[in-house]
């Protein structure tokens, strides 16, 4: 059984990691684009973050003074049994979110939406989300923040089965050019992609796409991934760099991910993460041991599983 204090205090730790620390597949990418980019602004732009980074992490201060919406990814084998159960494991994550609003400190971002009630610690009603998924076997529980931005930086479309790859093209496009010209997003970002499901589950995928996978991840369907490829090559040959300016950085990199959708239509959305490209993960075990990682490592075989039945291969067998 998986101590609830641990999870507490490990929660904690990972709200000052996801506002502080830059993951490293992120500020590779990042150092890959300035090294290329040649606008004027832009390249200032990239610069003065690289050397923000630098001085946050060096003085334990936030990367960025709107550390977004705080949201909680929870992933556990299917054997996980946690003390107080799943209502004090979201206790928990709702005062450990409070705690590092006050001690990091974070931004107090979350109001009501009609009277703008603040409690100053991004705790509500609804808030902060948090979403859950299983894996077979195994008693451990992975803890998964992202600090994403609350305000734009997203949209939404349904396509039909005749837009095909092109329409899905035309509207990413559209997105990231009102992303650019408009100040809806702050970018470079890693552009998550979500295709099918329902309006609802095209949105998770979408923002799941942006801010539970590593830039060079590929999706594991070939074709998915060579598309991944083309459009972050496509995203930045528009000539918009660094926070809308002229240039030629716009996407990090590209993440596509799909749900089966109903015959007649095609949803599409589109998120960008954010220039503070913030997540942390950490692994508890029933023995409280702590494994702290930057890879959400979300999007398993089985969360892309296909058929009814799941058989799981003998390599995960092997490592479970």
């Amino acid at each position: 059984m998986i101590p609830i204090d641990v999870i507490e205090k490990t929660a904690e730790t990972l709200m000052d990691k996801a506002a502080i620390e830059i993951p490293d597949d992120y500020l590779e990418g990042l150092k890959a684009a300035a090294s290329v980019e040649d606008g004027d602004l832009s390249s200032f732009v990239l610069q003065a973050m690289l050397e923000n980074y630098e001085a946050a992490k060096q003085d334990r201060r936030a990367m960025c003074g709107d550390t977004g919406t705080p949201r909680w990814y929870v992933k556990m084998g299917n054997e996980t049994q946690i003390e107080g159960g799943p209502i004090a494991l979201e206790a928990a994550l709702r005062r450990a979110t409070a705690n590092a609003t006050n001690g990091v400190p974070l931004r107090p971002n979350r109001v009501h939406p009609l009277w703008r009630t603040d409690h100053d610690n991004n705790v509500g009603i609804g808030a902060p989300e948090i979403e859950y998924a299983y894996e077979p076997g195994g008693e451990w529980i992975d803890l998964i923040t992202v600090h994403k931005g609350g305000l734009f930086g997203t949209d939404y479309r349904m396509l039909f089965p005749s837009d095909g790859i092109q329409g899905i093209k035309r509207f990413f496009l559209d997105s990231l050019v009102a992303f650019g010209k408009r100040g809806l997003a702050c970018q470079p970002a890693i552009i998550g992609i979500g295709l099918g499901g329902c309006k609802d589950t095209c949105m998770v995928l979408g923002k799941r796409a942006a801010c539970l996978r590593t830039v060079g991840d590929r999706n594991s369907d070939p074709k998915i991934a060579d598309l991944e490829l083309e459009f972050t090559e496509l995203g930045n040959s528009i000539g918009m760099g660094a926070m809308g300016f002229v240039g030629k950085s716009m996407v990090i990199d590209t993440h596509i991910e799909v749900g089966y959708c109903h015959t007649g239509g095609m949803q599409m959305s589109v998120h960008a993460f954010c220039l503070s490209s913030r997540r942390a993960v950490a692994r508890v075990f029933a023995d409280g041991r702590v494994e702290h990682r930057t890879d959400p490592d979300w999007f398993t075989d089985y969360q892309r599983r296909e058929t009814v039945e799941w058989q799981m291969p003998q390599s995960h067998e092997k490592s479970a």
